[in-house]
């Protein structure tokens, strides 16, 4: 249960992963493509796995930075993560994700990097938050 509710926004999609997606701010307004290696045309285009990685990857590296400077540290202009999202079939039936977030903290040592990446998926990153116990999340610091 949230504590306090700081943000709030919409957004809406039409057509399914083949339709189009905006928010209601209009700061996003996309047409959707399914990718060919679930049937689609092959098209260059967003689906859902798509917009998940760029906003879990800006959130995770925004709480990196949270972390590294709670803890006295400074992640330096190149830090970066890259989230990798897959789709594929359960056993059980319908469709699961896996993540993979590769985290490059500028300016710390592996040691260093490794304890800000996981207190920011333990701790901080709302999105880690919402995918644990649900989703496999892998953290790899590169």
């Amino acid at each position: 249960m949230l504590e306090k509710i700081v943000y709030t926004t919409k957004a809406q999609a039409k057509g399914g992963r083949t339709g189009r997606v905006h928010s209601e701010d209009g700061a996003v307004d996309l047409p959707l493509v399914m990718p060919k290696a679930m049937g689609g045309p092959g098209e260059v285009g967003a689906n859902p796995e798509t917009l998940f990685a760029c906003g879990y990857a800006a959130c995770f590296e925004s709480a990196c930075r949270a972390v590294a400077q709670k803890s006295g540290l400074k992640a330096g202009p190149e830090t970066s993560v890259t989230a990798e999202v897959s789709i594929g079939p359960r056993k059980e039936g319908g469709f699961q994700l896996a993540v993979t977030l590769s985290v490059h903290l500028d300016g710390l040592d592996k040691a260093q990097a490794e304890k800000v990446a996981m207190s920011a998926h333990n701790d901080m990153c709302p999105y880690s938050h919402a995918t644990r116990g649900n989703v496999d999340v892998k953290i790899e610091v590169v």
